[in-house]
């Protein structure tokens, strides 16, 4: 029987997929375990997110994992995620990150509970919760599985409330060879520029809710960064942003965007594909992105480019 200390864990599970001749019909699965909920699992598979009902599931297990990044690999690519996408204002609790941005994204409002708090975990977590009640908002942890699974174990214990799963995944540089699904119009230009110009800005915005100023902090206090710009006819219809860091070693991907008029036409790749050759000409051997498990469309396309999943985590809430 599965737990919540098998999330981001490698797991089998037998289903059942029909009735035949008054014998159920079975089908086995094989990915990460991204999600466990009374009433369904969700697998990260080779062929995509799979979501299955329990009242499904006939057996599940833990299998050994393959190829799985070490806990070094692990940390070394989340530090290299926080230097991308930097909060303003930062506190440190032994070696894990405390972050607020105005609240603007969990990402850069979330504590990051990785290597030692110097402390014992409980004492940790009572610090954390007073350190983000300072600042009138609430507790958030990014947990990433499986190396920070003790923590959300103390979590599901304090009843903290969790988000859905998000996909850390990385492709070596070059990516793969992009696939032609649609020429885009001829007249597209593209550019890579800086800093965002306000149209850029209004995009984002659009997406995340609102661009307060600790959010031009954490899109732009990086020292290697380009945000991509794409126009057809004059009009801007798909942004980007990518970053260098890591020691120079990892290209950060994030906020690539398609307006809707625009869609279906190659845009998001050709965007991706600049970014990266930024990205290489500066040194960087491999990029990563972060994207929600339930963001299918986005993961399909990634996997097109050679991105598979390194790790992955779940923010966690306290409660209210």
């Amino acid at each position: 029987m599965l737990r919540q200390q098998d999330v981001g864990h490698r797991i089998v599970v037998r289903r059942i997929v029909g009735i035949r001749e008054g014998r159920p019909l079975f089908s086995d699965a094989l990915g990460e375990l991204v999600e466990l909920s009374e009433t369904h699992l969700t697998l990260a598979t080779a062929q995509g997110p799979l979501r299955v009902p329990v009242a499904q599931v006939h057996r599940a297990k833990r299998v050994p994992p393959t190829r799985r990044p070490t806990a070094a690999a692990v940390v070394a690519l989340e530090r290299a995620a926080d230097e991308a996408w930097p909060a303003p204002t930062r506190g440190h609790l032994g070696d894990w990150l405390l972050r607020s941005a105005e609240g603007w994204t969990g990402r850069a409002n979330s504590a990051l509970p990785i290597g030692d708090p110097d402390r014992p975990l409980p004492a940790a977590l009572d610090a954390v919760e007073r350190w983000y009640a300072e600042r009138d908002q609430p507790a958030m942890i990014n947990t990433p599985l499986p190396l920070a699974a003790p923590v959300g174990a103390e979590l599901d214990e304090r009843g903290w409330g969790t988000r859905p799963p998000t996909l850390v995944q990385t492709a070596p540089l070059p990516l793969a060879a992009l696939a032609v699904t649609a020429a885009p119009a001829a007249d597209t230009v593209l550019e890579l520029a800086t800093a965002p110009s306000a149209e850029w800005l209004a995009v984002a915005a659009g997406r995340k809710g609102g661009l307060p100023d600790a959010a031009r902090h954490v899109l732009t206090a990086v020292d290697q960064v380009r945000f991509a710009h794409a126009y057809v006819d004059g009009a801007l219809v798909a942004i980007g942003r990518g970053t260098v860091t890591g020691e120079g070693r990892w290209l950060g991907l994030s906020l690539i965007e398609v307006l809707p008029p625009a869609r279906r036409q190659g845009l998001a790749r050709r965007v991706i594909d600049a970014l990266a050759a930024w990205g290489a000409s500066l040194g960087a051997t491999h990029a990563f992105l972060q994207v929600e498990q339930r963001n299918t469309a986005a993961i399909a396309l990634y996997r097109t480019l050679g991105f598979v999943t390194h790790h992955t985590y779940l923010t966690r809430v306290a409660p209210s």
